[in-house]
């Protein structure tokens, strides 16, 4: 797959699962909504700060992001780290009409947060075969990207 090919799998995904070690060392997945990406190699999440996945993630960042397309057998498995972010820049950017349900108290709740995945490298597959993606890879995808909702740009 090329990085072209790459990004447009993580676009048309709605969910990524992230894998992450908990505070008893015991290995976890979670299946997160993860539409906003910075090319390939930056992808953010909007999460309740209480819930257990930031808790260990504050504690342990080192965490890897799965994109899947199950109908076309291909999937992409990043690895980095996590930083959960509360700057209301992040937080506005993830916002949507209606979140006041989760967050009674809007974009400033304390429970909001977001969490942003830096990869540092990933394996790819699909039909065709497999292979790696490097640092550099990612990073010569990535030059000038911004933030972007990648799911509603293919709408």
């Amino acid at each position: 797959m090329t990085t072209t090919e790459i990004k447009a799998l993580i676009d048309r995904s709605l969910f990524a699962t992230i894998g992450y070690t908990d505070e008893a060392g015991r290995q976890n997945v979670r299946r997160v909504y993860c539409v906003w990406h910075r090319g390939i190699g930056r992808h953010l999440i909007s999460t309740n700060t209480s819930s257990a996945h930031v808790k260990s993630l504050i504690v342990n960042g080192n965490s890897c992001l799965y994109f899947a397309d199950d109908t076309t057998f291909e999937g992409v498995c990043l690895y980095g780290t996590t930083s959960v972010r509360r700057e209301r820049e992040y937080k506005e950017l993830l916002w949507n009409e209606g979140d006041e349900k989760y967050y009674p108290k809007g974009i400033d709740d304390e429970d909001y947060c977001v969490i942003e995945f830096t990869a540092e490298s990933g394996r790819y597959y699909r039909y065709d075969g497999k292979g790696e993606l490097t640092g550099e890879d990612i990073a010569e995808h990535d030059k000038g990207r911004e933030y972007r909702n990648g799911y509603s740009e293919q709408r």
